[in-house]
């Protein structure tokens, strides 16, 4: 077995964070480059009333989402890294490897997205960089990935703070973007932006509100961040308080930058406006100078993100390394108790694959729709335990009827959210999870084969072939053009 800082005395301490700090690592992950580009994303798909439903569709289904994170962290409190080892104990180390992987991969190619979006942003100011894909912006956001990696290296503490220090940084340029808008608002255009198309009809909504599931789960994503710092925390239920507080200040946050939008431009305007296209909003209000404040507050907001992010992906690969999930050397840790071969793993990945910005078209959208698809199937694991324990009665006795019954309900609409979600993506976002799920299992392998255990039961093996073939189906009707992406 691998020697970590754990076992070393001379090794720092573990340092507890407050629930604040904890809740602005939940703010921190969620509020990255996508707030900044829902004018244009809502504008494309929807009008005000379609808004209305989806945020409304997206904060219920969100907030049962949190409710679930607040009542596992709670009834189990010996579980850390929530968003893995949950899908662990409920069914099995295949499907826990599975949540830790693909969760692992989407923040992968979510820190891409973002770095590529901070040297979109740095373009307005520095020439040569582009829309973030040519070979000066490549380089630059290289350097910017190993910059965060020797902050985080140096200690998950002290990069935590520095997390919630840029996060109350980022905030000020939306929420100076919101009080503006909104004294501007004009009530006919918001009107006239009202329906969002032609057909008043219930289908015609319905896709429309359909269209903007992938948008607002994006902007969405974080909000398990304290749980997944479980292990941190001074007290077990500011876990859960945390994931509240976060929460209901980013969706606050989120629909009141969709609907001053719509008050401000007619919505194809807003449809056709480049991104980040709260600039754009905001640019037609007080002049050139507001792009170039939205400018600004997309590199501090993405920069700040990543490094949030980066902090989340280092703890995913870290903690499944030490319960039989992951190969062992990814639970090595330093003298500052940061583990540093995940992160070490982490960054090498984010550096491959923004290469691939330079070849592949469209990365931008490609990155963020599969980021997206990659983290459905842990959420809809995570709320499938949280329902098992309802049925099955596991950490309930019989003084806690109620609030088993309680609780069974809000899993269970987590669960019908998180499939909706699963539906919304779409079947070749499916495919393309597939494709990128299917090879960790060969790291899978590792684990298992490095502790002499067996690997598969009967249906996790079933589980494995059917995961692998629809990856190789994905391969094939993604090449043929069967399938866009």
């Amino acid at each position: 077995m691998s020697t970590t800082a754990t076992e070393t005395p001379s090794a720092t301490p573990l340092q507890k964070v407050s629930v604040l700090t904890l809740a602005g690592m939940v703010v921190g992950s969620m509020v990255g480059g996508g707030v900044f580009t829902l004018p244009s994303g809502f504008g494309s798909a929807t009008g005000v009333f379609g808004a209305l439903i989806a945020w409304t569709i997206a904060g219920f289904g969100m907030l049962m989402l949190a409710f679930v994170f607040q009542t596992l962290a709670l009834r189990k409190p010996e579980l850390d890294n929530g968003i893995y080892v949950y899908a662990q104990a409920g069914f099995g180390n295949y499907a826990g490897f599975n949540a830790a992987w693909g969760y692992w991969a989407s923040n992968v190619v979510g820190n891409v997205f973002f770095m590529t979006f901070a040297m979109a942003s740095i373009g307005a100011f520095v020439p040569g960089l582009g829309q973030g894909n040519t070979v000066l912006a490549v380089l630059l956001g290289s350097l910017g990935v190993w910059i965060f990696h020797i902050l985080i290296s140096r200690g998950v503490r002290q990069a935590a703070v520095i997390n919630r220090i840029v996060t109350i940084a980022k905030l000020v340029p939306i929420l100076v973007f919101v009080v503006i808008a909104a004294v501007s608002f004009d009530a006919g255009i918001f009107t006239d932006n009202f329906w969002g198309g032609d057909a008043h009809t219930a289908g015609s909504l319905f896709d429309q509100v359909t269209d903007t599931m992938l948008i607002t789960t994006f902007v969405f994503l974080g909000i398990e961040g304290a749980s997944v710092y479980s292990r941190m925390a001074r007290r077990r239920e500011d876990v859960g308080r945390a994931t509240i507080l976060g929460f209901v200040s980013t969706l606050a946050l989120f629909a009141s930058v969709t609907l001053v939008s719509y008050g401000v431009l007619p919505q194809k305007d807003l449809a056709s406006a480049k991104e980040p296209s709260m600039g754009v909003v905001l640019e037609s209000v007080v002049g050139s100078w507001g792009a170039t404040f939205i400018d600004i507050g997309v590199i501090i907001s993405v920069l700040g993100a990543y490094l949030a992010w980066t902090l989340l992906n280092a703890e995913v690969l870290y903690t499944p390394a030490r319960t039989e999930v992951m190969p062992r050397i990814l639970a090595k840790e330093n003298a500052n108790r940061t583990p540093i071969v995940a992160l070490i793993v982490t960054n090498v990945s984010v550096q491959l694959f923004l290469l691939l910005v330079l070849v592949v078209d469209n990365a931008l959208t490609f990155m963020l729709s599969l980021d997206t698809a990659l983290t459905l199937v842990p959420y809809l694991l995570a709320a499938a335990y949280a329902l098992k324990l309802t049925l099955t009665g596991e950490t309930y006795d019989g003084a806690e009827a109620a609030g088993r019954r309680k609780q069974r309900v809000v899993a269970a609409i987590a669960v019908v959210y998180s499939l909706y979600l699963l539906y919304a993506a779409g079947p070749e976002f499916l495919l393309l999870g597939c494709i990128v799920y299917a090879p960790g299992t060969l790291l899978y392998l590792v684990a298992r084969r490095e502790r002499s255990e067996n690997v598969f039961t009967r249906v996790e093996a079933a589980a494995c072939v059917l995961l692998w073939a629809l990856a190789i189906l994905g391969v094939i009707l993604i090449a043929t053009d069967v399938v866009k992406v």
